[in-house]
């Protein structure tokens, strides 16, 4: 069993910028991938961004070029970084974890953007 933790959600102006942290209660490394799927009212989940343990990275392209997913190994975190953010990202932002085939998922933290 693996508890995520994620932390650092809340409500901006368009063109600023968040930083949601995710800690794991167990090595990352041990993970086949991590990441973020974010869910906006009516819509369905999207996964945002996603590394693998190797350190590959994707992106959905609405975000390319303004968010970046990292990772903090001593600290059993991944973390990412939100900027220039826009209205469409407001969403509930959940963490992930996949190992040994099974999905793991933080409780989520909202994402608020206003124009």
């Amino acid at each position: 069993q693996v508890q995520l933790v994620e932390s650092g959600g809340g409500l901006v102006q368009a063109g600023e910028s968040l930083t949601l942290s995710c800690a794991a209660s167990r090595i990352i490394l041990s993970m086949r991938s991590m990441g973020w799927f974010r869910q906006a009212p009516g819509k369905q989940r999207e996964l945002v961004a996603a590394m693998s343990n190797g350190g590959s990275t994707s992106y959905i392209d609405s975000v390319k070029g303004r968010f970046t997913i990292s990772r903090d190994n001593a600290k059993n975190t991944v973390v990412l970084q939100m900027n220039s953010l826009k209205p469409e990202d407001t969403a509930v932002y959940f963490c992930y974890g996949n190992s040994g085939g099974v999905n793991y998922w933080g409780q989520g933290t909202q994402v608020t953007v206003s124009s």
